[in-house]
């Protein structure tokens, strides 16, 4: 391996760890929710304070191993470079979407927390596609 493809690697990385991370994150909290955590007024438009009911944690649930999914699509540079290239155009594609649905919430919790998340994944996730 020469040092300009060891750097293109660690270039390629670089570009896949934040939106992993940040895919992470929600992941987590995604899997919180799930489980009971009380942050309802964080998720789903804040219609729902304290513990979401069934049917929204069963989708938190769903929510959750999708986005650890995406995680993992993010960081394998193995995977076939342009199946993966439109799989990360398109999650980055659905996260504009989701800022702007955010942006829109009338929870102020969502607004403040998850417009800046889902902006950042959709910026992040378009460059990750880029350098596939």
């Amino acid at each position: 391996m020469t040092r300009r493809s060891i750097t293109r690697t660690m270039r390629g990385r670089d570009a896949t760890a934040v939106p992993a991370a940040l895919l992470l994150i929600v992941s987590a909290f995604q899997a919180a929710l799930a489980l009971g955590a009380p942050w309802g007024s964080a998720a789903y438009g804040g219609a729902h304070r304290g513990t979401l009911p069934r049917k929204y944690r069963v989708t938190s649930a769903a929510a959750s191993l999708a986005y650890a999914a995406l995680a993992l699509v993010t960081l394998d540079a193995r995977s076939g470079g342009q199946a993966r290239r439109r799989v990360l155009t398109g999650a980055a594609g659905l996260m504009g979407a989701g800022t702007v649905m955010n942006l829109a919430s009338r929870s102020r919790v969502e607004r403040a927390i998850w417009t800046p998340v889902a902006g950042a994944l959709a910026a992040t996730l378009l460059r990750a596609a880029r350098r596939t």
